[in-house]
């Protein structure tokens, strides 16, 4: 498999504001940081920006209880998979990774998204089941809870192969255990 790397996603302070349970993923992602940084595993960080988040704003900042490492890698997108117009290949390349251990927000969309583009790129992709949340989308007519859509999220990731990569599922207490 190659290289780990942990890959936060949008844990960012208007983005964890809307999402339910953020105080336990945010607390997860504050573990799984710990662990990745005690078991020498790159960390890398991503920050959304568009028209509702604007870059530099308190909103748009990484969540208080979380800081990168001066030598993280952060990586800006606009797009929900992180790979789309940003230089997270190139930065996953200089680290050697070839597997991503996935936590974040938006559940829906950029965790989905990132989780998706990881594989089709050929990384195995881990995602943290509870280690990512996401809004709630029937404001916005979907028939289903956030809670029901992490978990339809975790029952995929679980499931996914293809030739070059496979997705898994794993626990914040078992992710670098």
């Amino acid at each position: 498999m190659g290289e780990r790397v942990l890959l936060v996603v949008d844990v960012q302070v208007d983005v964890m504001e809307e999402s339910v349970g953020s105080d336990a993923v945010i607390a997860n992602v504050a573990k799984l940081v710990e662990a990745a940084r005690a078991a020498d595993v790159p960390v890398v960080w991503v920050q959304h920006t568009d028209a509702g988040l604007a870059k530099g704003s308190a909103e748009w900042q990484i969540v208080p209880q979380l800081s990168p490492a001066d030598h993280e890698a952060i990586v800006h997108k606009t797009w929900s998979d992180s790979f789309v117009e940003t230089d997270l290949a190139q930065q996953l390349e200089a680290l050697g990774a070839r597997e991503i251990v996935l936590a974040g927000a938006q559940t829906d969309a950029c965790i989905r998204s990132t989780f998706y583009g990881g594989i089709h790129r050929g990384y195995d992709v881990t995602l943290v089941s509870d280690a990512h949340t996401t809004g709630d989308m029937r404001e916005r007519g979907a028939e289903f809870s956030p809670e029901q859509s992490i978990a339809v999220l975790n029952e995929h990731a679980a499931s996914t192969k293809q030739p070059a990569a496979t997705g898994a599922v794993t626990t914040t207490a078992e992710a670098f255990a």
